[in-house]
């Protein structure tokens, strides 16, 4: 079975753990660069999909567009900047990105935006909890699967000593970090998978 990923650098951290946990199992992709926010996916989704049949697409949307920038795409504290896309402008792209992916004929799973520490630069901790519930909302209204990623990470986090998961004010992980959410990616990913590609 084929399995494509779609996600920004969190995802790409995560890629090579997935495959070798999969190796066997699944041909599992990933879309050739950082996917940034919902409008970018929007534009380039038909380019990440290709031509293939996909069997399971497990795919992201959220870190990028809840950060703030300047007008020269910079990051910068709230009250100098703007979201990429605000709440309500990431609900309506994300619902047609699912749309468009539910169309594939691929089983479809979200997974939630891991956590935003504090000191993040162009980000607000708490703020990927708002994004994460509007998404499980449209997650539920189209049965889509939700991975939650934002849970079982944060979980390890509190579990381990400072910066052993994720880095200390960044929203970026350790190799470790990776391979714990490779872990939860992959078995959402099988739970997925054709029953004859999964005994």
């Amino acid at each position: 079975p084929r399995v494509l990923l779609i996600g920004d650098s969190i995802s790409i951290g995560y890629t090579i753990p997935v495959q070798k946990l999969l190796q066997g199992v699944a041909n599992v992709h990933r879309a050739p660069e950082n996917c940034g926010p919902a409008n970018r996916g929007l534009k380039k989704l038909d380019k990440w999909l290709g031509g293939g049949r996909w069997d399971v697409i497990h795919f992201n949307f959220g870190l990028h567009d809840l950060k703030y920038v300047d007008e020269k795409g910079n990051y910068v504290p709230p009250d100098r900047g703007k979201q990429v896309a605000p709440l309500a402008d990431y609900e309506r792209q994300l619902q047609e990105i699912t749309t468009r992916l539910k169309a594939t004929g691929a089983r479809v799973i979200f997974a939630t935006t891991t956590p935003i520490p504090e000191g993040a630069k162009g980000r607000v901790k708490g703020d990927e909890i708002k994004y994460n519930r509007a998404a499980i909302a449209i997650m539920q209204s189209e049965n889509v699967p939700v991975d939650d990623l934002h849970a079982w990470i944060s979980q390890e986090i509190q579990k381990g000593q400072p910066g052993a998961v994720q880095q200390k004010a960044n929203v970026h992980f350790t190799d470790s970090g990776s391979d714990k959410l490779a872990e939860q990616v992959a078995r959402s990913i099988r739970e997925q998978l054709p029953a004859k590609a999964n005994p």
